[in-house]
């Protein structure tokens, strides 16, 4: 019996050689996109900072560039340059306020002017730990440099720790240095990213791509103006009062105001202490002025939020916390103003493509209930044989 050789007509020899050109090109388009992401991933989180903050910060360019006569690139770069001043200084400032308290710590060590008291002798008769922690306490009131010779193995990992959250918070605060610097090139050429951008949408939801894209530019002003501009504000007004009246830690309650307020839960925790501070340990005027610093700090959130939100989003407080503290463990000290609103712009277009689909299936079932309804109204009697 002969062998038969395989014939393909011609529409298979098309199809095939179709399906060969496709898997090349998605190979090659799949390829670059592959690489693409691997030369652009250690500089992802700068991208999403650099158009978050273009984005927040573009009605200002458009009225900056209307009052210098429509020179758009001349407004960019003044936004650039205030925003720079404003992120240097605040940031030097607190790390200065850092670098203090721990010069004046090793000073107190290496002079001897660093004291801990005796323990009580309540302590010995605390359960399980009295005994230990009785007989450590006394060693480091007498000699605290045996007593931390004792626990330096344990506390090995706690400063190496620390360490690498000094390390990472510096290299966070560059990162998000290096992006207000990018998000001005980006507001330099808005325009241009802006049709693109539309473009892009329209290819990808040719329906509602268009529609996601302004409520993901919503939402980013919304969350940046209301939640993170007006949790600046508090900070800035709170730690320059405690600044003049020189409230022990200032610079840390600064930044516990700045995460109280993103997180939503408001100043207060950081207010009524200091406040009790101020009448127990100023003179009157002093503490009359703090007092009114502080209760500014903590009423104008009651205040303002309701105006600053009145054409914004309603984000739920634990999307925001969640996007807080995600920030800050992915990001460093940019992430507690970049994480709450990535995860403010998802929850809403999230929101927005589940209300859509919705919508479409209510639309659906009415049409499916007219459609069933006069045959309900009026059944079909079955003829009689």
């Amino acid at each position: 019996m002969a062998d038969e050789t395989p014939s393909f007509n011609s529409d298979e020899r098309r199809f095939n050689a179709l399906f060969i050109e496709i898997s090349i090109r998605l190979f090659v388009i799949g390829f670059l996109a592959y690489w693409t992401f691997v030369i652009i991933a250690p500089f992802g989180a700068m991208i999403v900072w650099s158009v978050v903050l273009a984005v927040a910060l573009y009605p200002l360019l458009d009225r900056l560039a209307g009052l210098l006569g429509g020179r758009e690139t001349a407004a960019a770069a003044l936004i650039t340059v205030v925003a720079l001043a404003l992120v240097i200084g605040p940031v030097t400032w607190m790390g200065l306020g850092f670098v203090d308290p721990v010069k004046s710590v090793i000073a107190g060590f290496d002079n001897g002017d660093f004291a801990i008291p005796p323990p009580p002798a309540a302590v010995k008769a605390w359960p399980l730990i009295g005994a230990q922690l009785y007989s450590f306490w006394e060693l480091a009131s007498t000699n605290l440099r045996s007593a931390l010779t004792q626990i330096l193995p344990q506390l090995k990992p706690v400063g190496e720790y620390l360490l690498g959250m000094a390390r990472n918070a510096g290299v966070g605060t560059l990162k998000f240095l290096l992006s207000v610097i990018l998000s001005g090139f980006l507001l330099a050429y808005a325009q241009q990213l802006l049709v693109g951008m539309r473009a892009l949408a329209r290819r990808i939801d040719p329906s509602n791509g268009e529609n996601y894209l302004n409520l993901a530019g919503a939402t980013i002003n919304a969350v940046s103006r209301g939640v993170m501009g007006l949790s600046i504000m508090q900070a800035v007004i709170g730690g320059v009062g405690m600044f003049l009246a020189e409230v022990p830690g200032a610079n840390l309650l600064t930044i516990a105001i700045l995460v109280l307020g993103i997180v939503q839960i408001g100043p207060l925790l950081v207010v009524a202490p200091v406040v009790f501070w101020a009448w127990t340990t100023l003179s009157t005027p002093a503490a009359i002025g703090l007092t009114i610093c502080m209760l500014t700090v903590n009423y104008m959130d009651n205040v303002l939020k309701p105006f600053i939100f009145a054409h914004g989003l309603a984000t739920p407080i634990p999307v925001i916390f969640i996007g807080v503290i995600g920030g800050v463990l992915a990001h460093g000290v940019a992430g507690l103003f970049v994480g709450p609103v990535v995860l403010a712009v998802v929850w809403e277009l999230a929101t927005a493509w589940i209300a859509d689909e919705m919508v479409a299936g209510e639309g659906a079932a009415a049409v499916s209930r007219s459609q069933i309804a006069p045959l309900v109204e009026s059944p079909t009697v079955p003829a009689e044989r």
